[in-house]
């Protein structure tokens, strides 16, 4: 992109403005003196902010403090322990132990154990670069593997701009087209690569929560993980999934992949749970004014069927958040321990709703999510939606049903 194409970009120079004054006195872009230096940086910030633009499908720095919200916020102390993990340590101290693989069934904590992760990194005193992306295969925005690449790269180039002319020469032939069409994957992945190989590149460290959730290319974007941990000796990865064969296939495949099972830290994710068990119950309390009976009695339920999973915890919470106090004990026998048969009583109230048509309307979608290729998202459901009659498909509509 040349000077002039870029200055069509620009917006308009106000009036007295430094840039004017410097053009009224016919100074070149380039030149050696002050003020064609603050136009070259201009014209410079300009350029990788408009190719910032273009890359950028979600900012994955935004992605997780909204998953942290959602989720009531991240505690120290229900993650601090995998800092003290041998396998991690080993990640983070050899050179060698380039691919931590963190493992374990749904509802363990991962995305959670991977925001807290990210945050130690981030407060380190090193001047490693720091890039990560969370896949969730409700939003078609983050559930695929060209999306992975385009925030990898995004969180790269804009905390060091000068990675941005490999951006530059793959996009400007094309515009674009270069990171939306069907080469996408092949374009986005070499200049990741570029990037990586860059002799000005910063040790990097690159995350990937929730491989599970990359619902379009995963085994594309395995095999460019064990490729680039096997290859750039100054790169370390983390991921993130359940307990998936064909992603244990293919990371078997580098000698460097170390792995974190959650299942095999019972007793530290236990641990965790509890103090998050212990923050929602304050919480709760003070929300719905427990006395110190019903507290009791709530943690002590809580802690007794939790079976170290943090998703269970958090859907029983929802519940109880609803229920006046003086209910509560009485409602907490209705909770089932376990994900398996938590699932089976929410699908059961489906069931015997007494509203009927309510009851067909979740039939009808929960059979179409079950027959559909990949999960849908809400955009998705939207259309599903609006083909029942008298169905608004509305954003705040389509919320409270998928809800």
């Amino acid at each position: 992109m040349s000077e002039r194409e870029v200055g069509a970009l620009l917006p308009p120079i106000p009036t007295g403005s430094t840039f004017e004054r410097i053009q009224g006195h016919n100074v070149i872009a380039g030149q050696n003196n002050s003020a064609g230096t603050v136009i070259n940086n201009f014209y410079g910030e300009e350029r990788n902010r408009r190719y910032l633009q273009v890359l950028r499908t979600t900012d994955p720095r935004h992605d997780k403090k909204r998953i942290e919200q959602t989720k009531g916020g991240l505690l120290a102390e229900s993650y601090r322990w995998v800092l003290d993990n041998p396998d991690f340590r080993q990640w983070r101290d050899e050179g060698h132990s380039r691919l931590l693989w963190i493992k374990g069934d749904p509802g363990k904590g991962k995305t959670m154990l991977l925001c807290g992760i990210i945050n130690e990194l981030e407060s380190a005193a090193d001047s490693s670069l720091l890039s990560f992306f969370f896949c969730q295969a409700t939003d078609a925005s983050i559930n695929n593997a060209v999306a992975v690449l385009r925030g990898l790269i995004y969180l790269l180039v804009d905390q060091q701009p000068c990675l941005m002319s490999h951006v530059q020469k793959m996009y400007d032939p094309a515009g674009n087209p270069t990171f939306r069409d069907v080469n996408a994957w092949v374009a986005l992945s070499e200049i990741f690569t570029d990037i990586l190989k860059d002799p000005g590149l910063p040790p990097a460290r690159l995350i990937i929560d929730a491989l599970d959730e990359c619902t379009e290319g995963l085994e594309l974007l395995l095999d460019l993980i064990v490729q680039t941990s096997s290859v750039y000796l100054g790169v370390k990865w983390i991921v993130s999934s359940r307990n998936w064969p064909i992603i244990e296939k293919k990371l078997d495949a580098t000698t460097q992949n170390i792995r974190l099972s959650l299942e095999l830290n019972e007793e530290s994710v236990s641990t965790a749970v509890t103090t998050y068990i212990r923050n929602k119950v304050d919480w709760l309390a003070k929300q719905n004014r427990y006395n110190f009976d019903t507290r009791d009695a709530v943690e002590r339920y809580l802690s007794a069927n939790a079976h170290g999973t943090f998703l269970w915890v958090a859907l029983v919470c929802q519940e109880l958040a609803k229920t006046p106090a003086w209910k509560t004990r009485r409602k907490l026998a209705m909770f089932p321990p376990g994900l398996d048969k938590l699932y089976r009583r929410m699908m059961d109230q489906i069931l015997n709703l007494e509203d009927t048509e309510d009851a067909a309307l979740c039939k009808d979608i929960l059979a179409t999510m079950s027959a559909v290729y990949r999960p849908i998202a809400l955009d998705e459901l939207g259309a599903i939606v609006d083909a029942i009659e008298g169905i608004p498909s509305d954003d705040e509509a389509i919320a409270e049903i998928a809800i």
